[in-house]
């Protein structure tokens, strides 16, 4: 938890953005996964998170923009919750820490938000992702369960993306201090990369690391041989020399900050000639997109421009062809850079997403693509002081979508099929680096993770 006052001055700042109503900000609750007392790991929302700072299920928090009053509302724990838990502190007690006089037991709350309707205020809650939380405010705000998610405020959304989109320095402090965790969890993947290791035995190891350090894992890790499935979760592989492991991979501090990291290695400490080749190209789209990050630029073009790397190497190694420009502008890319080049990154892996990428990552002067791969661009608006996001090009060979493409007779002006098919095989390759948005250009977080191939091979060695 931070200190009080920058919760306090967070909750101001919202203050500041809306006026004259009531902003609802729901807790997590604890969530069972096979009986009700054997809940998952519990992990607070992340709005509530940055608004009141407390890490406890059971909690809700209010703002009155018109009186400026904050309320915290939550339950004392009772002689059998001190046996099992030990003694905690009191709701007023919690208060207290992040700043608010003014606490009330949960049996208050559908109360107060009745009386907050009959004065005419309007009640702004975020879009909730949880089921329980969805009941919840069916109930107290008296709404359909299936209206619930479309009554959320959009003046709400927008006004916490505003705030949340611009990180301050204790925030890009927590963000680093992960990224420097990911690099030992990513070092220890690509030292662990040997044949007759099981993946899962690698992606235990650096979640056991994560965990060390604070909150553990920001996310399910990827860690796979199967690099071209792009959210592979499964850990059931046996590695072989000659496949490439990809690792995705972050740690989360205690308060909720995420870092977010993907490197490459091959199996057994050496890449193939093939393997160079195609991580060179996706290792020239990281770095050259990471030297274009500054304030005011379109992340949309940035991601066109690393598809444009994309296909000029992939046109060297005579897998591509035709123009470039006509190319990417038709999407011919996609074949093998299916998706965005990055995100924002914060106290969500995909900062904010869950109140809606289309108000996270666009706005009125950039709209989603509708083309297959682009359309999945996170990020593409112009960037400012204070984003921190991800850079992650990546090149695959997904047979399927060959297959697809090849049967389809689509794009045989930009794409050598025959050549393709030879690299059926391969799997995939993705290199993603955490960059903050400075005042006039970038600087990427955290102790730098060897990436090229002469510092991958040398770290190998050294298992």
């Amino acid at each position: 938890m931070f200190e009080a006052n920058i919760y306090k001055t967070r909750r101001n700042k919202l203050k500041g953005l809306l006026k004259n109503d009531v902003a609802f900000f729901p807790g997590n609750d604890e969530s069972p996964m096979n009986y009700p007392a054997n809940t998952y790991h519990f992990r607070q929302d992340s709005s509530f998170l940055y608004f009141f700072g407390l890490d406890q299920p059971g909690l809700t928090g209010l703002i009155d923009f018109e009186s400026g009053k904050e309320y915290l509302f939550g339950d004392d724990v009772t002689m059998e919750d001190i046996v099992w838990m030990g003694a905690q502190p009191s709701i007023a007690e919690r208060a207290t820490q992040v700043g608010i006089d003014k606490s009330m037991p949960c049996n208050k709350l559908e109360d107060f938000l009745k009386k907050a309707v009959k004065q005419g205020k309007k009640i702004h809650f975020l879009p909730p992702y949880r089921g329980e939380t969805i009941i919840k405010l069916s109930y107290l705000l008296n709404i359909p369960i299936n209206r619930v998610r479309e009554r959320s405020s959009v003046n709400l959304i927008k006004a916490v993306i505003s705030l949340r989109s611009v990180k301050d320095e204790v925030e890009i402090t927590e963000i680093e201090n992960m990224v420097d965790v990911a690099y030992e969890m990513h070092t220890t993947a690509m030292k662990m990369a040997r044949p007759g290791i099981y993946e899962k035995e690698i992606a235990g190891k650096i979640e056991g690391i994560a965990l060390s350090h604070g909150g553990g894992a920001a996310f399910p890790t990827i860690l796979t041989i199967n690099g071209q499935i792009l959210h592979n979760h499964y850990h059931g592989n046996l590695l072989k020399k000659g496949r490439l492991m990809v690792v995705d991979a972050g740690a989360e501090s205690c308060n909720g900050y995420a870092s977010d990291i993907t490197r490459t290695s091959p199996v057994g400490g050496k890449f193939t000639p093939i393997q160079k080749e195609v991580y060179n190209i996706v290792l020239a789209a990281n770095t050259e997109s990471i030297k274009a990050v500054k304030p005011g630029l379109a992340f949309k073009n940035v991601h066109l421009d690393a598809a444009r790397v994309i296909m000029e190497g992939l046109k060297e190694l005579g897998l591509m062809k035709g123009n470039t420009e006509k190319a990417v502008n038709a999407g011919a890319h996609t074949l093998f850079f299916p998706h965005g080049l990055g995100h924002m990154l914060g106290m969500d892996v995909h900062d904010l997403e869950g109140l809606g990428e289309d108000y996270v990552g666009y706005d009125n002067s950039v709209k989603r693509s509708e083309q297959f791969g682009t359309a999945y661009l996170r990020l593409a608006k112009k960037l400012k002081p204070g984003y921190v996001l991800t850079i992650e090009p990546g090149v695959y060979f997904i047979p399927a979508l060959i297959d697809q493409w090849k049967n389809s007779k689509i794009f045989r002006d930009y794409i050598n099929y025959d050549k393709v098919e030879k690299y059926m095989d391969f799997g995939g390759i993705r290199i993603e680096d955490n960059v903050l948005v400075t005042d006039k250009g970038h600087r990427v977080l955290g102790k730098p993770i060897p990436k090229t191939i002469k510092e991958v091979e040398d770290i190998m060695k050294k298992n």
